[in-house]
């Protein structure tokens, strides 16, 4: 019989031949070797298939299978439930596992043996893999649960957990179409202790396709629910989503979330997620993101905050010596609020050299207009 591995590392796939290469190489070039390599398929029509099939006549860790096409949630809970080891790793195939990824994870699960769920820093890249920067999340327990009550404090493909803890929890819910992973770090969290460790381990690559605000919007919804559905157990009430199909508007005002907060919350994680991928360098999907929430949202503060959005971009790559991005940025900033041309290029020009005293904005009355001055300026 063959031997059981330590770890299963579980990955999905649908159409993502430009990265998936490199996602399966720095899996098979881990330090740790005692692991077993799962791989499902769930619908791709490029080259996905012929890529994962090449890999895994090569090296027999690999366990390629391919399944019928469904959700992302239904194609995670195959590949899971597919594992043989004791732990479950969790990587993505656009993303990159550093080589001491699962060498330091499994070290720190075998000495913390009450940790049923481990993450860790992640560098972003772009789509080029051009590192952008690193996001730290909570370390110990006690801080993951003061902070999974309103965000998600884990990158899902730095992940690694105890196969009996995913089992225990009844695997992802296949209601969440998004944030699936953040409801089931939730319910992890609830009977289980947690942890991340301090260094990066995984390399999150921000790509094009990613990029689609009615997705971004569903996530919102998705990650209210999630929200929501904690509180229904922690307070011992019934959970609406055990009878439902799917998450939707109608579903949360149900679950004491209104409309008004509905909108409110995906007003500001649209706004977040523009100033993300400005500063990432796609600028031409930011500014049409942009574009779209200002004919929804007409308001100068929304004017204004995304114009600082663009311009915190700006400043980031004027720092990285990045000049043509950070002039785009800076220029998408004047698109979003006109008004601020006359402050962008005064300063563009006392970058230059030229003793210009920048003109006043009279038409904007607002106290964040000062944030926006601040980060040009700088």
């Amino acid at each position: 019989m063959e031997k059981q591995p330590a770890v299963s590392v579980a990955m999905v796939v649908c159409n993502v031949e430009h990265f998936l290469p490199e996602a399966i190489e720095s899996i098979l070039g881990q330090t740790f070797r005692d692991f077993e390599f799962i791989i499902v398929d769930f619908g791709s029509t490029d080259r996905s298939k012929a890529i994962c099939a090449r890999y895994a006549a090569a090296d027999h860790r690999i366990k390629f299978r391919t399944i019928r096409n469904c959700s992302l949630t239904e194609a995670r809970n195959a590949v899971c439930g597919l594992a043989r080891g004791r732990y479950i790793a969790i990587t993505d195939a656009d993303d990159v596992s550093l080589p001491d990824r699962l060498a330091s994870e499994v070290e720190f699960m075998e000495t913390h043996p009450q940790i049923a769920l481990l993450g860790g820093a992640a560098k972003w890249i772009d789509a080029k893999g051009r590192s952008l920067w690193v996001y730290d999340f909570p370390l110990d327990d006690k801080e993951i649960k003061a902070a999974i009550q309103t965000q998600n404090p884990f990158c899902h493909s730095a992940i690694l957990m105890r196969t009996e803890a995913f089992q225990h929890v009844l695997g992802y819910r296949t209601v969440f179409t998004q944030s699936h992973d953040y409801d089931l770090w939730l319910r992890i969290s609830e009977q289980f202790q947690c942890a991340n460790l301090p260094q990066v381990v995984v390399k999150y690559r921000l790509h094009p396709r990613q990029i689609s605000l009615t997705r971004r919007r569903q996530q919102t919804l998705c990650r209210l629910a999630a929200e929501a559905s904690a509180l229904s157990r922690k307070t011992v009430q019934p959970d609406a989503l055990e009878m439902s199909n799917e998450i939707n508007p109608a579903l949360l005002a149900s679950m004491g979330i209104t409309e008004a907060m509905q909108q409110d919350r995906v007003a500001v994680e649209q706004e977040w997620w523009i100033g993300t991928i400005s500063r990432a360098g796609e600028y031409r999907l930011a500014r049409k993101a942009s574009v779209g929430i200002l004919k929804s949202s007409p308001k100068p503060a929304t004017r204004l905050r995304l114009a600082d959005f663009h311009f915190a971009a700006a400043k980031f790559n004027w720092e990285k010596k990045r000049h043509w991005r950070g002039f785009k940025a800076a220029w998408n900033a004047t698109m979003v609020h006109p008004p601020l041309a006359g402050d962008f290029f005064g300063a563009l020009l006392r970058r230059l050299g030229f003793d210009v005293k920048a003109r006043k904005r009279g038409s904007i009355q607002n106290p964040e207009a000062k944030t926006i001055q601040q980060s040009m300026r700088s």
